[in-house]
């Protein structure tokens, strides 16, 4: 018998911008894993559908509007942390209103995506890259 873990669902987004490049934002200190870089996103609320969780989380993260649609699924990441398991959705989407502005003190940074390895992530994130390298031009 396996002992049962808690799933959490988060949700992620890779913003590529007009140049191909690729937004990615540091986990501030205080957090769990502060310090390392991630793609935007967070936890689904309960009754949230995956989509919503991510117009929100982009609204109140970078404080841009995103329309469900342009929203494309990519990928998704499974990873066992110690105290949880994480089922994590990656979008991609090259469409936004507004100016990215981060609204909780974290640094951003449009990365080329050849640079993309060079930034330590959170072990769920890692895979992602690859799903990345293989869709942006």
């Amino acid at each position: 018998m396996t002992k049962r873990t808690d799933i959490l669902l988060v949700v992620a987004c890779a913003l590529v911008d007009a140049d191909g490049r690729v937004l990615l934002a540091r986990r501030p200190e205080g957090k769990a894993m502060a310090g390392l870089w991630e793609f935007p996103g967070g936890k689904i609320a309960e009754g949230e559908t995956p989509e919503e969780a991510l117009v929100r989380e982009l609204r109140e993260e970078l404080g841009i509007r995103v329309s469900p649609p342009c929203l494309a699924p990519l990928t998704f990441a499974s990873h066992a942390y110690e105290a949880f398991h994480l089922l994590m959705p990656l979008y991609i989407c090259r469409k936004w209103e507004g100016f990215i502005h981060p609204q909780e003190g974290q640094e951003i940074r449009w990365v080329r995506k050849h640079q993309l390895r060079e930034y330590p992530m959170p072990p769920a994130d890692e895979p992602l890259v690859a799903h990345l390298l293989d869709v942006l031009p």
